[in-house]
């Protein structure tokens, strides 16, 4: 299977195409809000997971058709990226190639180790998460592996934030009644004054989550923003709540369509589109048939 996806609309980063290199729901956290649902192999050991060669060479053939429609290429995905021990130099071989800016999303919780700070230093975004300030939000929403404290996080966060000369955007995802109280709120606001990034960007729950929990209403966004006052660069992202019947149906009425095909409409990850997919399978809404080796997705008429 690939590694590579997209590239996707994204309203962060413009059209970013995906490398994803780390086995599925392979991560430090099993976020309760998390589309791709539980974590399968929560750890915090860096592994060489999946050949960097393999990784490079399909970016290197993906290039050579045109970079174009690509303003980002991201390390993302279905697992942590700072778990892969050979990100530092997959970075630096991606600087060799493109000119395209490197981006890694990652959850933050590493970046108390020196190694993961000096692999992610050539990047030139990094964009951390930090969802909570306080011992009980952080375990609520975040449900980290046995290891990580969410000070230590912070410190690591911080000390990154010294030595990074790129540029570094903050993301906060919101859960109603967990993460939103004044309490947190004000928590958040100290560990951000002491982390310092370039920008904050704050999230809350549209896309169906792996546990029961509840977006932030649009007002709710508004009062989490003022509340941190003009002492920080801060955005709501939040996109528009993906309604799987609503969403992925009418793709299918014109055509059918690949994953991959699906996913990068929907400006998602093909792990994500997939699950969605096997929901209106189940639902006898969505038939799956091969042509020329490819499989593709089709109403059921």
């Amino acid at each position: 299977m690939s590694h590579l996806f997209g590239p996707v609309p994204s309203r962060r980063l413009g059209r970013s195409l995906g490398l994803d290199i780390t086995p599925y729901k392979t991560c430090t956290f099993d976020c309760v809000y998390c589309q791709l649902g539980r974590t399968t192999n929560k750890t915090v050991q860096r592994r060489d997971y999946i050949a960097k060669d393999s990784i490079l060479c399909g970016l290197r053939d993906f290039l050579s058709e045109g970079e174009e429609d690509v303003d980002y290429i991201t390390f993302a995905g279905s697992g942590e990226p700072t778990l892969h021990s050979g990100i530092g130099e997959m970075i630096d071989a991606i600087k060799t190639m493109t000119d395209i800016p490197v981006v890694v999303i990652t959850n933050g919780s590493l970046l108390f180790r020196e190694d993961v700070r000096c692999d992610l230093s050539n990047a030139d975004v990094v964009l951390p998460s930090l969802d909570a300030a306080t011992i009980s939000a952080f375990r609520a929403v975040n449900q980290p592996h046995e290891s990580l404290s969410v000070d230590r996080i912070i410190e690591g966060l911080r000390m990154f934030r010294e030595v990074f000369s790129g540029e570094f955007r903050l993301e906060i995802m919101f859960v109603r009644g967990v993460n939103d109280g004044t309490d947190e709120i004000t928590a958040l606001s100290d560990a951000i004054s002491v982390i310092d990034p370039d920008r904050v960007q704050l999230n809350t729950v549209v896309r169906p989550p792996r546990g029961d929990v509840l977006p932030v209403d649009e007002e709710g966004m508004v009062r989490i923003r003022e509340a941190f006052g003009g002492n920080f660069d801060v955005e709501i992202i939040a996109e528009k709540r993906i309604e799987v019947r609503a969403d992925i149906l009418p793709l299918l009425e014109r055509r059918p369509l690949t994953l991959d095909q699906i996913a990068g409409s929907l400006g998602m990850h093909r792990n994500e589109a997939a699950k969605y997919l096997r929901e209106l399978a189940e639902q006898g809404a969505v038939v799956e048939t091969v042509h020329r080796d490819k499989r593709y997705f089709g109403v059921k008429i």
